[in-house]
């Protein structure tokens, strides 16, 4: 018996004191190379379909100033949130991305990236950003200090929406099926019912919440050039 709710997202799995559940992250990259030896199929296809079409958004939204091949990086980011966040659907799998320790490690680790490549090499860019086109000079210091705290706080927001949503929507579904149990037989028809619902909203979040966090990634990065 769970003696809290959100011991369902505790990684239980342990051999030796290692969570084995983390390992399960990376089962995603069993997938990728079947295309170098399959012949094209519906899942080759729908894969290079949404490449494409994140690759030109993606493209868009860095602008002129970015590197060849850059948006592959966003694009890679965004099949492995989503990879994790339908996984973490099915029952009795262990759901990463409800985690900081995942969430947190990868806005930080953009985040850092971005900051050291915008500070070395536009660093006279990063100063002008701080401050908006037009600020009065008296609101000058204030304009610095909340553009410096909001570019701060940005790895931690990435992180907090990813995870907050994909405990939000299990935690629904647990609530809903422990009350099962005590519910009379002819509501039980409505329960199944409202938790297929539920389940479908918990398909698009987590196509949602990747793409969010990879369109914020990508703007964060186009800022820095």
């Amino acid at each position: 018996m769970m003696t809290n709710f959100f011991s369902i997202f505790d990684p239980p799995t342990k051999i030796f004191n290692l969570s084995l559940n983390w390992i399960k992250t990376f089962m995603g990259l069993k997938f990728i190379p079947y295309s170098f030896w399959f012949l094209p199929n519906r899942y080759i296809t729908m894969w290079n379909f949404i490449s494409s079409k994140l690759h030109k958004e993606f493209k868009i939204l860095m602008g002129t100033n970015k590197f060849y091949g850059s948006t592959f990086i966003f694009i890679s980011l965004f099949f492995f949130i989503m990879f994790n966040n339908f996984l973490g659907l099915f029952p009795y799998i262990f759901t990463s991305t409800s985690h900081l320790n995942l969430s947190l490690t990868l806005s930080l680790t953009l985040w850092l990236s971005f900051m050291i490549y915008g500070w070395i090499n536009n660093t006279q860019h990063m100063f002008i950003h701080m401050i908006p086109q037009g600020t009065p000079t008296i609101l000058m210091p204030f304009m610095v200090l909340i553009e410096t705290i909001s570019n701060i706080i940005r790895p931690g927001t990435l992180a907090v929406r990813l995870t907050a949503n994909m405990i939000a929507g299990h935690l629904l579904l647990t609530l809903l099926g422990n009350s099962g149990m005590t519910m009379p037989s002819y509501l039980i028809i409505i329960l199944i019912f409202a938790q297929i619902l539920l389940l479908i909203l918990e398909f698009a979040v987590a196509i949602i919440q990747s793409y969010v966090i990879t369109i914020l990634s990508t703007l964060y990065s186009s800022e820095v050039n």
